[in-house]
C-alpha cells in the first residue's frame, strides 16, 4: 500500500481529516452560538455547558455529574449546582435549537414529527416523576422515570427536539406534595396524560414554525381520538398506530338521540351504522387497495412491506369524520394506522410518511447508549429539564456535523461498484463521538490524582458508615 492510499480511502468516504482534528474547536464554536440563552440571572453558563457536553460526548461511560465533573476538570460540587440549582432556562435552549434547526436545508421539505415515550428504571421513587409505572423497555411495571419526546426525522437525520418528564396522578396527591416540594415540581404544574404532553411538545414545535409534513405516533397516542381530533383541527396531518381490536365504521353512521320516557332528547347518542368492524377483520378484504413497496434502502438490503388501504369512519366529537385506515404487513407483524391524510394522497406517499417512526426509537437509542441519558442520576425536577436540553443540544452537534459534511464532502461513487451496494452506511452518532475523542482526548489520571480519588471515595464510604451507626444507635434513657 502506497503513502497516498489511507488519504485516498479517506477522501472517498468524505472524512475530513483536516476538520476532524479541529472537532473540539467546532464543539466551543457551536455552544458559543447559544451563549444568549445559556445565562441565568447573574452569570453566564457556557462555560459549564461546553464541559458538560464534552462530556455527555466523550465518555463511554458512567456520565453521571460527579464523573462527568471529575473527567472535564470541573468540581463535582458545581457540576452539581449548575445542573439541578442554576436558573438558568431549559426551555430557552430548546427553543434555541429548534431556531436553529427550522433555518436547515435538511428539514425544509419532507420531515416528519415523531411522538414516542422513553422509560428508565429508578431503584426508587426519589426522584422527580419516579413511580411504579408501565416501563415498555422492560414490558411490564416497575419503578420508573418516563419521559415523552418528539423527534424531528429524515432519512438522513435524526434528532430530539422536545421533551416532557410525564407525573404520574399520584403525584398530585396530599401524600406526595411534601416530596413535591423537595424535587421542585413547578408551581401551576397539573397532571396532564403522555398524549397531552405530545400535543403541547406538537403546539410548541408548530409556534416555533418547525417545518413537518406530518405526525407519526405509535398506538398510546394514536389510540388517543381527542389528540387526532387536536391534530385534525389544527390542520397537522397524522399516522397514529391503533390496536387491532380498534372499530371503524364502513358507512356514515348517524349520531340520533333518542327520546327519553318523558320526551326528550336523550344524552347519550346512539350510532346506527350497517358496516362496523373491527380493523383486524379487514385484513384480506378484497375492496382494499394493495401494494408492495419499497419503504427504503438500508445497510441490510432493501426494506420492502405490504401496504394496503381504504376509507373508514370514526366519530370525532359526536360528528363523523371520514379517514384512512392504512395497513402495513412485515411478515406475520400487522400494524393499523388511522390517517387524516387527503383522499387524493397516494398509497406510496402514506406508506413513505408512515414508516419515519422508526427514526425516534433510533433517536431513543442513541440519546441513551451514545448521549447518557440512562446514565443520568439525579433527584430534582431542574436537573431533569437540564439534561433534557442537553441531550437535544448535544444530538443536534452530532447531527448538524454530520450534515455539513455530507454537504461539503461526497463520498466517491466508485465505492458502491466497489461494494456491490445501493446503499453507503451514513456515519453514526457513536462514529462522530470516536473522532472526537481522538480530536479531544479526555485526560488520562495521574497516579496521585487516581490515589486522591481513591482516597475520597474511602473517606466517603467511612462518613456514610458513621452515619449509619449513629442513626442505629439508640439513645439512652
Amino acid at each position: 500500500m502506497s503513502k497516498n492510499e489511507p488519504t485516498t480511502e479517506y477522501i472517498q468516504w468524505g472524512l475530513p481529516l483536516d476538520e476532524i482534528d479541529q472537532l473540539g474547536q467546532r464543539l466551543v464554536q457551536f455552544v458559543k452560538q447559544f451563549s444568549l440563552c445559556l445565562r441565568n440571572r447573574t452569570h453566564d453558563v457556557s462555560e459549564y455547558t461546553f464541559h458538560y457536553l464534552s462530556g455527555l460526548l466523550r465518555m463511554k461511560a458512567n456520565r453521571n455529574m460527579a464523573e462527568i465533573g471529575r473527567k472535564v476538570g470541573v468540581p463535582p460540587q458545581n457540576v452539581q449546582h449548575f445542573m439541578s440549582n442554576s436558573p438558568w432556562s431549559a426551555l430557552a435552549v430548546i427553543d434555541a435549537v429548534q431556531d436553529e434547526i427550522k433555518e436547515h436545508p435538511e428539514f425544509r421539505s419532507g420531515a416528519m414529527l415523531a411522538l414516542d415515550e422513553s422509560a428508565d428504571q429508578k431503584a426508587g421513587e426519589h426522584s422527580a416523576g419516579a413511580s411504579r409505572q408501565h416501563n415498555g423497555r422492560l414490558g411490564k411495571v416497575e419503578m420508573s422515570q418516563v419521559g415523552v419526546f418528539l423527534s424531528l426525522v429524515t432519512p438522513r437525520a435524526n434528532t430530539w427536539i422536545d421533551g416532557e418528564l410525564y407525573l404520574a396522578k399520584r403525584w398530585f396527591t396530599k401524600a406526595y406534595a411534601e416530596r413535591q416540594e423537595k424535587v421542585g415540581i413547578p408551581e401551576g404544574r397539573t397532571f396532564l396524560t403522555k398524549p397531552e404532553l405530545g400535543w403541547r411538545m406538537i403546539q410548541h414545535a408548530q409556534a416555533n414554525k418547525v417545518p413537518f409534513d406530518a405526525v407519526v405516533m405509535d398506538d398510546l397516542y394514536g389510540r388517543n381520538a381527542v389528540l387526532r381530533q387536536r391534530l385534525h383541527k389544527a390542520g397537522i396531518e397524522y399516522y397514529g398506530d391503533i390496536p387491532a381490536n380498534t372499530r371503524v365504521y364502513l358507512d356514515k353512521p348517524r349520531i340520533v338521540y333518542p327520546l327519553t320516557k318523558r320526551g326528550k332528547p336523550s344524552k347519550r347518542a346512539r350510532i346506527i351504522a350497517k358496516q362496523q368492524v373491527e380493523v383486524r377483520n379487514l385484513l384480506h378484504s378484497p375492496g382494499l387497495e394493495r401494494a408492495e413497496i419499497t419503504v427504503r434502502p438500508n445497510e441490510r438490503g432493501v426494506l420492502h412491506a405490504e401496504f394496503a388501504r381504504c376509507r373508514v369512519w370514526q366519530i370525532y366529537d359526536d360528528k363523523p369524520r371520514e379517514e384512512w385506515l392504512l395497513i402495513r404487513q412485515d411478515g406475520n407483524r400487522v400494524t393499523y394506522i388511522l390517517s387524516n391524510a387527503r383522499p387524493d394522497t397516494s398509497l406510496e406517499t402514506m406508506a413513505w410518511r408512515k414508516t419515519h417512526r422508526y427514526f425516534i426509537e433510533r433517536s431513543n437509542q442513541d440519546a441513551k447508549s451514545e448521549l447518557g441519558w440512562d446514565e443520568f442520576q439525579a433527584t430534582k425536577y431542574l436537573a431533569w429539564e437540564h439534561q433534557l436540553a442537553l441531550t437535544i443540544l448535544a444530538s443536534w452537534f452530532i447531527a448538524e456535523t454530520r450534515l455539513d459534511w455530507m454537504a461539503r464532502y461526497e463520498r466517491d461513487p466508485e465505492l458502491f461498484a466497489q461494494y456491490e451496494v445501493e446503499v453507503l452506511p451514513l456515519l453514526s452518532v457513536g462514529n462522530v463521538r470516536e473522532l472526537l475523542r481522538a480530536a479531544m482526548p479526555l485526560p488520562q489520571l495521574s497516579t496521585q490524582e487516581a490515589a486522591d480519588l481513591v482516597i475520597e471515595h474511602l473517606i466517603n464510604r467511612t462518613r456514610s458508615r458513621k452515619s449509619r451507626l449513629q442513626r442505629q444507635r439508640v439513645p439512652e434513657t
